[in-house]
């Protein structure tokens, strides 16, 4: 009989007022691709938490090669050959990538040879296609080069077990194929792989069994030859999912947005964004495609008020915004759903009903004659918990006990409820299900969308056009009739 090359047997996971895995079983066995599907909050992070060291399971057992193993931290899972890639990235900010990729390994001399280091992390990314500086501070990083960085990580330390959850975000097309050839390969030599993932896409092309949760607890195994994407998103959410949204025949309206000849530099102090023009008019979504690190983040920052620009105007319904504060861009009308969630978007530790009402709070009806009413403000909770479908357990609970796909929900009801004109919104699917019907029901509602996403897929179904940055600069705007996944990921990889 064939030993699984891992086994999890009966994990059960609680937080407080919340289940987060009830007597979940695992499989995997050497050379195989598991993908792991479910809703927000269905526990699948949680579950690589308790395999990847960062939590402990409240009841359970984790098998290696018909062993019993007890992981207690990240270091016991590495030293099992498990390494997994994060949503929420575990990164040192001060250290550099170099430091962060060896940091916690035991058969490292006292004082690395950092040289050494460095060349074999080039090595490793120019092999993948996964460019990064290995001196750079990752405070200096995007969010898509940080996410480079962990995947690089787990290459250079040889895992056995790769968990990756959501590792083709930051990829284009082609980068997303050769990555998915590179987990063959591993496979091929007896290593295995779990991918958490929302795109069916991956499911189909890169897994050989699927297993899916809902509400903490194992519903189906299923082998992917012998399934396919709707069966597999009824057992996700037990209902049917619109795979295309039919946008209407809708009419731009007036000019929201103009950026004229804008420059920025980045936190090195080097070009991030050269000579960037566009125009959004409202009722129109302009979606942003590149892979993460050619400027897009900075492009949010200066139209948000968190960056300086060095060049050129930005205009937000007829007036000159540039250079303005983060405050006096939110008095224009424009929100923002930024790229890092847990940095920008939310504070761990306030409540739920606390984040929802930030936008908010300075005015009624949540604030009369500078005094607070909680009522009301839970009172707007609960109607955003409701409108979003946000699954926590009270609006009292603090937002850092949520998953990620939820943390995001409550970013998306603030801003999208708040947005008075322009949304601009970086990555704000990810760690979701479903996301293009908000954007589309803001864009018909009269506002404007700037939509930044490395999602393909998302973009031409969602977006009326399409703007593709390539370090730092526009290469073309296609419409959505135009445009298609092997052009943009041309454009993506800088090739005109």
């Amino acid at each position: 009989m064939k030993i699984p090359l891992l086994e999890m047997k009966g994990i059960t996971k609680r937080f407080p007022n919340v289940v987060a895995n009830e007597r979940v079983d695992l499989e995997l066995y050497s050379g195989e691709v598991l993908a792991l599907l479910g809703e927000n909050g269905a526990g699948k992070s949680s579950l690589m938490n308790v395999l990847a060291g960062l939590y402990r399971a409240d009841e359970g057992e984790i098998y290696i090669r018909g062993e019993q193993v007890e992981i207690t931290s990240p270091r016991d899972a590495m030293l099992l050959g498990i390494g997994m890639v994060h949503q929420n990235f575990m990164l040192v900010d001060t250290m550099t990538v170099a430091e962060n990729i060896i940091l916690g390994m035991s058969d490292l001399p006292f004082v690395p040879d950092m040289a050494n280091v460095s060349e074999r992390i080039l090595e490793i990314s120019k092999r993948y296609n996964l460019q990064v500086d290995p001196q750079s501070y990752i405070w200096q990083l995007g969010v898509g080069e940080r996410q480079r960085v962990e995947i690089l990580k787990l290459i250079y330390r040889g895992a056995e077990i790769l968990i990756l959850d959501e590792p083709t975000a930051v990829l284009t097309p082609q980068e997303s194929r050769e990555l998915n050839q590179v987990i063959h390969q591993m496979t091929a030599e007896g290593k295995s792989a779990i991918f958490i993932t929302h795109k069916m896409e991956e499911v189909i092309a890169f897994s050989d069994w699927v297993r899916v949760l809902n509400k903490g607890r194992l519903v189906a195994v299923k082998k992917t030859a012998e399934t396919e994407p709707t069966e597999l998103v009824q057992l996700m959410v037990g209902r049917d999912v619109l795979f295309c949204v039919e946008k209407s025949g809708r009419s731009p309206g007036d000019l929201m947005l103009e950026l004229n000849n804008v420059q920025a530099v980045d936190d090195k102090g080097l070009p991030a964004l050269k000579g960037i023009s566009f125009k959004i008019r409202s009722g129109e979504i302009l979606g942003i495609a590149g892979v993460a690190g050619n400027g897009q983040k900075q492009l949010a920052e200066v139209i948000t008020g968190l960056r300086k620009t060095t060049g050129g105007r930005i205009r937000i319904n007829g007036e000159v915004k540039t250079n303005k504060t983060p405050f006096d861009m939110i008095c224009s009308g424009v929100s923002h759903i930024p790229a890092d969630r847990n940095v920008r978007g939310v504070a761990g530790d306030m409540s739920v009903a606390d984040n929802l009402a930030m936008k908010g709070y300075r005015k009624a009806p949540l604030t009369e004659k500078g005094i607070l009413h909680p009522v009301r403000i839970l009172e707007l909770a609960r109607r955003m918990i409701d409108a979003y479908h946000i699954d926590t357990p009270t609006p009292h609970t603090h937002s850092k006990f949520l998953s990620g796909g939820n943390v995001q929900k409550i970013i998306l009801a603030r801003e999208i409820d708040a947005c008075r004109g322009l949304l601009i919104a970086a990555y704000p699917s990810r760690g979701l299900d479903v996301g293009a019907t908000e954007y589309i029901a803001q864009s018909e509602s009269g506002k404007a969308v700037l939509l930044i996403s490395e999602d393909m897929e998302e973009l031409m179904t969602v977006a009326d056009r399409v703007a593709v940055l390539y370090e730092g600069r526009i290469m073309g705007i296609l419409t959505c009739k135009e445009a298609d996944t092997e052009k943009l990921g041309m454009m993506m990889a800088g090739i005109e």
